[in-house]
């Protein structure tokens, strides 16, 4: 999760998108695929005509000039009589093919790659596309930002809600899930990291560069896809269901190592922790990485391994950003928003995660945290005014989506009870697993679980830009202390909540 601005190899090398086309005659009636996936925020993320089943993400990188080039290729299946399709790109690009033949291309916008194959595309075919591209990613900027962070010893591409733009081809929204193979040449005096496992590497393959690949076996969302090359002391462990447990800690962090490892290296426990909420943990691996303090400027939910600005340890020992981060592979990352607008369906949850490990570490229960919050922003508080359920495209990251979100999740227990309460969220996991969900789907679920009808609770949380009232009424938190009147005793996790959910100093976190 990001907040902060929403825009917010060394040779030519080659980008390899792949369509492998089954045989079939062209279809005359043949038509461009849509150059976006329908989002009301972005529009233009994501595109049509076809649904991508596996990237095979292959590049170089050089971190004394930031120089990266490289070959993707891309297994999908159309979904239309296809003439041409798009796919979501910024660096320059010198050919493309498409099922063994050369394609034609052409730029429309700062991300969008328009690709004509030879032949046209039949509905139901295979599809395998091949594109060569290199740049310097860090000078790229689409709207005014770029998703890629250069460092002092290597680079980042970690960014939400795009950040595949900068280093790989892709049909970029979440409802296009794939697979991954992603292969990594640098220099050998780095290391690299990436989702999923370690299948080989670092293998020597030309004198002093090593080659790392790394899969995810299960589907991923491309902007939880992400490489972190640089420095990095690498451990790893195996968990008691036989995946691996892989910590990568930057040698750049300094004073804050010590408190970085502490949380970091608390992981596993804290994914056990969760599975008692959530159910069994959705994927292949785990783990985390500590970059260098000052990049990515956030923390994020990358699949398997979230990463985490160094600074997220500068006051000392905090858990709760790594059980904010884990949270999301079950809500965000298994299960993955169907619009953007529906983001609180994985930050409020995440939110909500820290309340219940404040209350598994004995520093304040869900309902202590509760009453706190709602004391904290008083009536004429702009924070009542961003609507969790749809609080727009330049609100996407607001603290609102957060600590809202974990209100409406608190007051839903709370009209509930615990019973259906923590039978829904097992049961909306396994319900969308590896797929995505949408508000009025949870919503659904909630009223089938507990036989109540729950309209007026959702639409007071996550809807009304004004102050739940909760001395009246039957949808609210009723068993709350917050009024008016009285300001609660604050948790003992306050303070390490609030460093995850505001901004501090220069630090944001998403």
């Amino acid at each position: 999760m990001r907040r902060g601005s929403i825009r917010t190899i060394m040779t030519a090398a080659a980008t390899t998108v792949a369509l492998t086309l089954g045989a079939g005659v062209a279809n005359a009636a043949a038509t461009p695929g849509a150059p976006g996936a329908g989002d009301v925020y972005f529009p233009d993320y994501g595109n049509g005509g076809y649904d991508v089943q596996h990237y095979d993400v292959r590049v170089r990188y050089q971190p004394a000039t930031d120089q990266l080039s490289g070959t993707t290729t891309i297994l999908a299946r159309s979904t239309q009589d296809l003439s041409r399709f798009n796919l979501d790109f910024a660096l320059d690009v010198s050919s493309v093919q498409v099922n063994n033949r050369a394609a034609t291309f052409t730029r429309e916008g700062d991300h969008e790659l328009v690709v004509t194959p030879a032949r046209q595309v039949p509905q139901g075919a295979n599809l395998t596309v091949t594109v060569k591209y290199a740049g310097i990613p860090s000078q790229v900027e689409v709207n005014g930002y770029t998703g890629w962070s250069r460092t002092a010893d290597g680079a980042l591409a970690v960014n939400e809600p795009e950040s595949a733009w900068w280093w790989f081809p892709s049909n970029d929204h979440p409802t296009d899930k794939a697979t991954y193979d992603v292969s990594v040449l640098a220099p050998d005096d780095v290391q690299v990291i990436s989702n999923g496992t370690l299948t080989s590497g670092p293998n020597p393959e030309l004198k002093g560069w090593n080659r790392w690949y790394w899969r995810s076996a299960k589907p991923q969302a491309t902007y939880l896809t992400y490489i972190a090359i640089g420095r990095y002391d690498i451990e790893t462990d195996t968990a008691a269901d036989g995946s691996p447990i892989i910590n990568a800690f930057s040698t750049s962090l300094g004073d804050f190592e010590g408190a970085a490892r502490a949380g970091i290296n608390r992981t596993n426990e804290i994914i056990e922790t969760e599975e008692q909420w959530f159910g069994t943990y959705p994927f292949e691996a785990r783990g985390g990485v500590a970059a260098i303090p000052g990049a990515p400027g956030f923390a994020l939910e990358t699949q398997t391994r979230p990463v985490y600005d160094g600074r997220f340890w500068r006051r000392g020992g905090n858990t709760y950003v790594v059980a904010h981060e884990n949270a999301h592979q079950w809500f965000g990352d298994s299960v993955s928003l169907t619009q953007w607008r529906d983001i609180w369906l994985n930050e409020g949850f995440a939110s909500y995660a820290e309340w219940l490990w404040s209350e598994h570490e004995g520093e304040g229960t869900p309902q202590e945290l509760f009453d706190y919050t709602y004391a904290s922003y008083p009536a004429d508080d702009p924070f009542w005014q961003v609507l969790p359920g749809d609080p727009g495209a330049d609100k996407v990251f607001d603290s609102a989506v957060y600590d809202r979100g974990a209100l409406t999740l608190q007051a839903l227990r709370v009209q509930i009870g615990d019973d259906a309460f923590f039978e829904l969220l097992p049961t909306w996991l396994q319900e969308h697993q590896y797929g995505n969900g949408t508000t009025d789907e949870f919503i659904a679920l909630a009223e089938k679980i507990s036989g109540q009808q729950l309209d007026d609770l959702f639409t007071t949380w996550l809807f009304t830009p004004e102050r739940p009232d909760l001395t009246t009424g039957t949808t609210l938190a009723r068993r709350s202390t917050a009024d008016t009147d009285t300001t609660p005793t604050r948790p003992k996790s306050w303070n390490k909540i609030q460093q995850v959910h505001t901004a501090h100093a220069d630090l944001k976190v998403s």
